[in-house]
């Protein structure tokens, strides 16, 4: 019995992965005992958010850092940085940027749902280049002269999605933005593991760098990180605290908001509703902490070697594994679609990644499998795809 038999609703085995449409990841116990305690006590949010920013730095290697209420809301905001900058005026007015610099470059092939968050600032964002290379027509993609010929005394930013197969390659895309003083914000949400992507991108120069912390870093789902300049930085977290206070009365902690480069204090801003709970950053903070100390290799194994627990009790099903950082188990199907729904429907209830169901393969990751589920997952394989 659970939390979930009292209010009436399923649990299910999550072998899809940390998606927020199934609830995310687990929770380590340290984790959750942080967030139990810090509930139990106050605290002044700017200071909460100061603190985070001395670990986020340090771990990542920016100039400052904040926790957020996850990967979208960092671009929400970090957009809003670099549009409003630190003039107050400007961030009370969006998302009108009427005189504003109002204008995101993005590569056409790196397009994607999320980058509603981005233009929820009123901003307009000018796509680059033909991925030929991805409509299956050449091999080409957006180039980083297209890039440099896009920018305008509009540009506000240079949006770059992440990814191993992203192009052009960052180091180019920051060299061209920044010959233009344009800022490059990075979606990197899913680019952990490595650990060592936390620097990769601030070291590559990106001014700001979005990460989901309830993905790899198994932080509380509806948390994430934005680092980067501490300029952009302070306009981001003024636009997400309550500043519902006095100008004389406000103190704020100046190693994250240096209150003399203000000249008053701003209203509520375009993040007010991405603010994030004290439970959330205290919990956030302890799971990145536990992910930067545990290896690579260390995580590796522990996921492999559920993998290789389902794959041992497959039987006649046919399926492989496929190493790598986060190994997942493929699994060939007749029809995907009706594997993937009877998986979903039956008892216990089971998620999969089915983006390839068409091509009759279902993948399970084992990221968010508990090791008592294991068994019951195979058997579920077993009678749906056997």
């Amino acid at each position: 019995m659970s939390i979930y038999s009292d209010l009436g609703i399923r649990t299910i085995i999550n072998a899809k992965g940390p998606s927020t449409r199934v609830s995310g990841g687990l929770l380590a116990p340290q984790v959750t005992a942080a967030m139990a305690e810090a509930a139990t006590y106050c605290v002044d949010m700017a200071d909460l958010q100061a603190g985070a920013s001395k670990i986020i730095a340090e771990l990542t290697g920016a100039e400052a850092g904040i926790v957020t209420s996850g990967a979208s809301a960092g671009l929400l905001l970090g957009t809003a940085a670099c549009v409003a900058g630190l003039d107050p005026g400007k961030m009370s007015r969006l998302p009108d940027t009427t005189g504003m610099k109002n204008e995101v470059i993005m590569v056409r092939s790196q397009r994607n749902f999320y980058d509603h968050a981005v233009r929820a600032n009123g901003v307009k964002i000018v796509e680059v280049g033909l991925p030929d290379r991805v409509a299956g027509a050449g091999v080409r993609d957006a180039e980083g002269w297209e890039i440099a010929d896009a920018i305008t005394p509009a540009t506000a930013a240079v949006v770059y999605v992440a990814n191993g197969n992203a192009r052009p390659a960052l180091s180019e895309v920051v060299k061209v933005a920044h010959g233009k003083n344009v800022p490059v914000l990075v979606d990197a949400a899913a680019q952990l593991p490595p650990v060592s992507n936390l620097k990769r991108f601030i070291e590559t120069g990106a001014d700001l760098v979005s990460f989901s912390g309830g993905k790899a870093i198994q932080g509380p789902q509806g948390s994430g990180i934005l680092c980067g300049k501490r300029n952009l930085i302070m306009s981001a977290v003024l636009q997400m605290l309550d500043l519902d206070i006095e100008w004389s009365h406000w103190s704020p902690p100046p190693s994250l908001i240096d209150k003399d480069l203000l000249p008053g204090l701003p209203q509520h801003g375009i993040g007010r509703s991405c603010k994030v709970g004290k439970e959330t950053v205290v919990g956030l903070l302890v799971a990145l902490k536990r992910f930067v100390v545990e290896s690579d290799d260390a995580r590796r194994a522990i996921y492999k070697a559920r993998v290789e627990r389902v794959a041992a009790q497959l039987g006649g099903v046919k399926g492989s594994i496929r190493d790598g950082l986060v190994p997942s188990l493929v699994i060939e199907v007749k029809d995907g679609e009706a594997a993937a729904l009877k998986l979903q429907n039956g008892n216990p209830a089971v998620y999969v990644n089915s983006s390839r169901a068409a091509g009759g393969t279902l993948s399970i990751s084992p990221v968010c499998l508990r090791d008592d589920e294991l068994d019951a997952l195979a058997r579920r394989l077993r009678e749906v795809a056997g």
